[in-house]
């Protein structure tokens, strides 16, 4: 059965997510959706450049893979514009005395590859926490917990699209936010040639499709060209069933949905009104395969 992800894949290594469905028995394929723009680099840059201790933080809070690439510009500006002789007075080696909490291992080795790119600026270590979480609702709680005997305050490096769970949850729990969006995301204007040229390169033919959705802006973007592509179940608010897609009218290959976690899935269902047919419950390629399986074996 082929499987689409809605997801830029990885470039510079074997993709994770591509792999473990191949493993399964899967053709998976990732098609890139959004295209991101660094926001705010100068002002992450100095507080990189100052130091956690300038701004009174105990930690940072990265969710996303794209905050990890605006911290690396960051990087890059003071490798590329402050006098080598400075770094050993500035703030940069202190970042490694203080956490990072992140969502999900994606995350986490994004961060970790960032660190290790400029260990030449002092930055021989990173304190990742929290990647086992996998959503902000379970992260939240992490940091309450794992905070109890540090200085209550954290940097939050946003995207243009953050829901308010995380940083309700921490303000609640009287944890001050430095927040900084760092990123916009905005949808690919090339994303329907790279559809179509996604879909012809997999198998033709295939009646049933899995598409795993890996965000809610993705989701709002994306759907009404797949709906052009593929048919739909709808999530009706009563008792869900797939056969009207059965019909003998229907052409077009049927797509079950997989959802990467919570947020996705009641966006799908609440907004969208998609039936989805599984959500892993941690964003990693092994519990998406895992779900996906476990529904395909049971049918």
């Amino acid at each position: 059965m082929n499987v689409l992800l809605l997801r830029e894949p990885s470039l510079d290594t074997q993709d994770r997510y591509e792999t473990a469905f191949k493993e399964a028995g899967y053709c998976a394929k990732s098609v890139p959706v959004l295209e991101t723009v660094h926001d705010n680099v100068d002002g992450l840059q100095s507080i990189i450049w100052n130091g956690p201790a300038h701004l009174g933080i105990g930690g940072v809070v990265i969710t996303s893979k794209r905050s990890c690439d605006t911290w690396r510009e960051g990087l890059r500006t003071i490798r590329q514009n402050k006098d080598l002789k400075a770094w050993s007075a500035a703030g940069l080696e202190s970042w490694c005395t203080i956490p990072f909490y992140v969502v999900g291992p994606a995350t986490a080795s994004a961060l970790s590859d960032v660190f290790t790119e400029f260990k030449d600026l002092g930055l021989n270590s990173v304190d990742i926490r929290g990647d086992s979480c996998g959503n902000a609702a379970s992260l939240a709680p992490f940091i309450l917990e794992d905070m109890k005997s540090v200085p209550r305050k954290l940097l939050y490096l946003t995207g243009d699209k953050n829901r308010d769970t995380l940083p309700r949850i921490l303000n609640d729990g009287g944890i001050e936010l430095e927040t900084l969006q760092v990123y916009t995301t905005r949808g690919s204007p090339s994303f329907q040639e790279n559809l179509a040229r996604t879909l012809h390169s997999m198998s033709q033919g295939v009646k049933h499709w899995w598409i795993v959705y890996f965000a809610p802006s993705t989701a709002a973007f994306v759907t009404p060209t797949l709906q052009n592509h593929f048919t739909f179940a709808k999530d009706t608010g009563k008792e869900m069933t797939r056969s009207d897609t059965n019909s003998p009218e229907n052409t077009l290959p049927i797509a079950k949905v997989a959802a990467i976690g919570p947020t996705t899935d009641t966006y799908l269902r609440g907004e969208l009104h998609l039936l989805v047919d599984v959500m892993a419950q941690k964003p990693t390629p092994e519990d998406v395969v895992k779900e996906i399986t476990r529904y395909d074996h049971s049918k």
